[in-house]
C-alpha cells in the first residue's frame, strides 16, 4: 500500500513540474526564439548580405524556424494554464503536427543546402564555384519546402484529438500513421541531413584547406608581385574584404547550426519516439 501511494505521489510530483515547466520555462523559450528569429530576419534582410547565397539560405532559415516555434510552443504554453485544445479539437491537432513536423524537416534540408553551397564556393574548381548562386539556392529551396509538405501531408489523416490509451491524445491514430511519422522523421529529418552536413562540412575544410596551400604557394617575394600588390585599386580590395568577411560570418553561422542539429539528435541514441519529442 505505501509502495502505491509512493507512486502516486510521484506520478503528481512529475505532472506538477511538466505543468510549471510549460507555464513559464515554454514562455521563455518562446521569447527568445522569436525574438532571435526576427533579429537574423532582420539583419539577413540587409542589402549587403542580400546576394550572398548562404545568408540567403539563412534568412529563409529563420523563417522557417519562426513559424515551427510559433506553432510548436504556443500551445504547450496554452497546456500550462487551461485545456490544451490541440487535445481537443480534431483540425487544430492536425494542423499543428502538419506545421512542426514540416519545418522542422524543412529546417533540417535548408542546413544541408547550406553546407552544400559552402562547399560548392570553397572548392578550387571554378566550374563547381559558379553553381553557387543566388538562383540555384533560391529553386533548390522551393524543391525542398514542396517535397516536406508532401511529405507530412499524411499528418492531416493521420494525427486525430481526443485519442486514449496512446502517449499524447493527439496523435497518430493508427500503428501503421505512428510507424510511418517516426521512421520518416528519424530518417528523412534527421539521420540523413546529418550524414550530409558532416560530409559536406568535412569536404569544406577540405577546400578551405587547399585554397591556404595554393595561396601559400603562390605567395613568391618577388618584385613583381610585390608592385602589382601596390597598384591594386584600393575599392576592389575593400570590397574584396568585405565579401571575406561575411563569408567567414556565413561559415560560423552555418557551424552552429549544424552543432545544434547534432545536440537535437541525442534522442536516436536512447530509442524515444520523435512524435513525443516534437510535443
Amino acid at each position: 500500500m505505501s509502495e502505491l501511494s509512493y507512486n502516486e505521489s510521484l506520478i503528481i510530483l512529475l505532472d506538477n513540474i511538466s505543468t510549471q515547466f510549460n507555464r513559464y520555462v515554454s514562455i521563455l523559450i518562446l521569447l527568445f526564439g522569436v525574438v532571435g528569429n526576427i533579429l537574423n530576419i532582420l539583419v539577413l534582410s540587409q542589402r549587403a548580405l542580400r546576394s550572398n547565397s548562404c545568408a540567403w539560405i539563412f534568412l529563409a532559415l529563420s523563417i522557417v524556424n519562426l513559424i515551427s516555434i510559433l506553432f510548436g510552443l504556443t500551445t504547450r504554453i496554452i497546456s500550462g494554464w487551461t485545456t490544451d485544445p490541440i487535445d481537443n479539437i480534431g483540425w487544430a491537432c492536425k494542423l499543428r503536427a502538419f506545421v512542426v513536423f514540416s519545418t522542422r524537416t524543412i529546417a533540417s534540408w535548408l542546413i544541408v543546402l547550406a553546407t552544400v553551397d559552402r562547399w560548392l564556393s570553397s572548392s578550387t574548381n571554378v566550374h563547381r564555384r559558379q553553381k553557387s548562386t543566388l538562383k540555384n539556392v533560391q529553386r533548390w529551396t522551393t524543391i525542398i519546402v514542396i517535397l516536406s509538405i508532401l511529405l507530412y501531408a499524411q499528418q492531416l489523416y493521420c494525427y486525430e484529438a481526443n485519442l486514449i490509451d496512446t502517449p499524447l491524445r493527439c496523435y497518430g491514430k493508427t500503428n501503421a500513421c505512428r510507424f510511418i511519422t517516426d521512421s520518416s522523421f528519424a530518417v528523412i529529418t534527421i539521420l540523413f541531413p546529418l550524414v550530409l552536413m558532416i560530409l559536406f562540412g568535412l569536404l569544406t575544410i577540405s577546400n578551405v584547406r587547399q585554397s591556404q596551400n595554393r595561396i601559400r604557394a603562390l605567395q613568391l617575394p618577388n618584385i613583381n608581385s610585390i608592385m602589382n600588390k601596390s597598384s591594386e585599386p584600393i575599392a576592389g580590395n575593400t570590397e574584396r574584404k568585405s565579401k571575406q568577411k561575411i563569408d567567414r560570418s556565413v561559415l560560423r553561422m552555418l557551424l552552429v547550426q549544424v552543432e545544434r542539429k547534432l545536440t537535437n539528435a541525442s534522442w536516436i541514441s536512447k530509442g524515444e519516439s520523435p512524435t513525443t519529442i516534437i510535443r
